[in-house]
């Protein structure tokens, strides 16, 4: 297994305005970037929001799946959502991966408009296949906020589609990103 973390962040994430808001969890996201993570051997997946009722939420869902009647009802899904760890804050969740591994994380912000700092997936790949350890961000909403982007050590680069359209559901850019950094097949650009 990779020493590659993921973060889904809830705050701080922008509006279509470009306003910083605390963005909804939801169902599929949780579902979808979990299943998506065990699948590519991530060590764990964060879900970062800073509302309480958000953390119950997740937690709830996460426990249904993984100790409650979900658990056994679909024990693939229970492995996946076993990855889930809630938390307040993305520092909480570098916090944990320094306390696991020995070592601060490499923190990666995702983000589809261009950005300084960028890091190709090649690159990242190498950097994970070397077994640095590495949390990378994807925002809810309309994007990682400003702060969260500056805040990290890297930007991967945007994943570019084949027309000027780009904005893509978190669940779909997290699955492409993870196959391009741990899938078998990814031979760069």
């Amino acid at each position: 297994m990779s020493r590659l973390y993921l973060a889904l962040v809830h705050y701080p994430v922008v509006n279509r305005k470009g306003e910083v808001i605390a963005s909804a969890l939801t169902n599929l996201d949780l579902h979808d970037i979990a299943r998506a993570a065990k699948t590519f051997g991530v060590q764990a997946y964060f879900v970062v929001t800073p509302v309480d009722d958000q953390r119950v939420f997740a937690e709830r869902i996460v426990a249904h799946w993984t100790t409650g009647p979900g658990a056994e009802l679909v024990p693939d899904r229970r492995r996946a959502l076993e990855l889930v760890r809630v938390t307040g804050s993305v520092a909480e969740a570098v916090d944990t991966i320094t306390a696991i591994e020995g070592e601060r994380p490499l923190v990666v912000a995702t983000c589809a408009r261009p950005q300084p700092a960028v890091i190709d997936c090649k690159a990242l790949r190498a950097v994970i296949a070397g077994g640095r350890a590495c949390l990378l961000m994807f925002g809810t909403a309309w994007g990682l906020a400003p702060a969260a982007i500056t805040g990290a050590d890297r930007v991967l680069e945007p994943i570019a589609g084949d027309s000027d359209y780009n904005h893509l559901a978190v669940r779909s850019a997290a699955a492409i990103v993870l196959d391009r950094l741990l899938g078998d097949n990814y031979s760069g650009r």
